[in-house]
């Protein structure tokens, strides 16, 4: 596929990394050959608006799509949809394919994303019971929501509650169960958890915490309850799971490539292997903000990544840092996180009416993340107070008369500064 004497660049992935990566090579001017491998047999999608918009049949199925076929042609990109990459050859720089083909590479490309994390339990393998990851997925579990059903939701992160809200909001009964004490216990606060625990409440859907799952019941082959380690037994015409993901790496390591919690690279993008670059949820990457090394789940980081790894085969300085954000919908309540909040020791929240919400997090004194919740001013000020590298205390934040919108404007003389100046 590659023309002789002309570099070739492969990417593997279909997602959002994947469709930046096309985006950015040629933007910034990389003139050879591309070649994208998409184990699904759609183009490049959005998969944001899976668990909101479009499980709540909002957004038409083209509109999840990136870019258009007509782009990709008209960039001179190659697809390859519905293949699967099987072996990497470093010596040879080639990528072999599960349609026998095999590709010639001077750089490749691995954004290959994550796959669900399966609940270890009987009758997860019932008709009924889903995972919510794919467009596919969702297309099914739309397909089965055909009338008022009774929903049972596994897992109480992100992915859990959005779910519970789309299926909330189009009519059906809802139950939530999680092991852990609170829900979104692992990715923040328990201020900003019973907030949302309160608010799900409210409109109707029940939460469960400190619960375990034992079984998935079914008459015949399709489920019609969970029961859990106490013996209780719940009844559901439908069970979505959803207790995380797992990169997808097995590829990188069969190569040797080094991973440890996704593939691992530096800032750049750069595996072990210099010809070999790892973007968007398969990459363990530098945490500029807590001095750590991990994955991060989220559209920002895929698009960063994308370009940074464009940057450098292109021979252009890396991107201007920008501090990781993450959004969240869930009912008429948009969570909107600016920072990462790892090694927190106190918080400040805020509560605006009471569907307004935020909590400020701290280390040693200074201002590291926010959770904003319908309260954009406090994302945005948190947001660029941390890429410019600015020192914000905790007595500024928690002051009554503190104002985001008055603060923001104060930073302006900083904010050309580098994340690099503020250590």
């Amino acid at each position: 596929m590659s023309e002789p004497g002309r570099p070739h660049i492969v990417i593997v992935g279909g997602g959002q990394a994947a469709a930046q990566a096309c985006q950015s090579l040629r933007q910034f001017g990389f003139a050879g050959g591309i070649t994208l491998i998409g184990d699904e047999p759609d183009l490049p999608y959005q998969r944001p608006p899976l668990s909101k918009a479009y499980l709540k049949g909002e957004v038409a199925a083209e509109r999840l799509t990136l870019k258009p076929a007509e782009w990709y042609a008209h960039n001179d990109i190659a697809l390859k949809l519905g293949v699967r990459a099987t072996e990497i050859n470093r010596a040879n720089r080639s990528l072999s394919l599960s349609d026998g083909e095999t590709l010639s590479y001077d750089a490749l490309i691995l954004a290959t994303g994550a796959r669900v994390r399966r609940l270890p339990v009987p009758g997860a393998n019932l008709s009924n019971v889903f995972y919510l990851r794919t467009r596919a997925d969702v297309d099914a579990i739309r397909g089965a929501l055909d009338a008022p059903k009774r929903v049972v939701l596994i897992g109480a992160g992100f992915i859990g509650l959005e779910a519970a809200a789309s299926c909330r909001q189009a009519g059906h009964d809802v139950v939530v169960l999680e092991a852990a004490p609170r829900v979104l216990a692992r990715v923040t606060s328990p201020e900003l958890s019973a907030f949302y625990e309160t608010q799900h409440s409210a409109r109707g859907v029940e939460i469960r915490t400190s619960v375990n799952v034992a079984e998935i019941e079914g008459g015949g082959r399709t489920v019609s309850a969970v029961r859990l380690e106490t013996g209780e037994t719940l009844s559901g015409d439908i069970v979505i799971i959803g207790v995380g993901i797992e990169p997808n790496m097995e590829l990188a390591t069969a190569a040797q490539l080094q991973c440890e919690q996704g593939i691992l690279v530096g800032g750049d993008a750069r595996t072990s292997d210099p010809r070999i670059f790892a973007i968007g949820d398969c990459a363990s990457r530098p945490l500029e903000l807590c001095a750590r090394q991990g994955p991060l789940e989220s559209v920002h980081n895929a698009i960063e990544q994308a370009k940074q790894a464009a940057s450098l085969l292109c021979g252009r300085p890396r991107p201007r840092y920008e501090c990781p954000w993450f959004w969240s919908d869930q009912f008429d309540l948009k969570l909107q996180i600016a920072g990462l909040s790892y090694d927190y020791d106190d918080v400040v929240a805020k509560s605006g009416d009471d569907k307004s919400f935020t909590v400020f997090y701290f280390r040693h004194g200074d201002l590291i993340a926010v959770d904003a919740v319908n309260a954009a001013p406090h994302f945005l000020f948190t947001k660029k107070a941390l890429e410019a590298g600015a020192r914000i205390s905790k007595d500024i934040i928690a002051a009554e008369d503190f104002d985001a919108r008055a603060a923001m404007k104060a930073l302006k003389p900083v904010l050309g500064s580098s994340i690099q100046n503020w250590r």
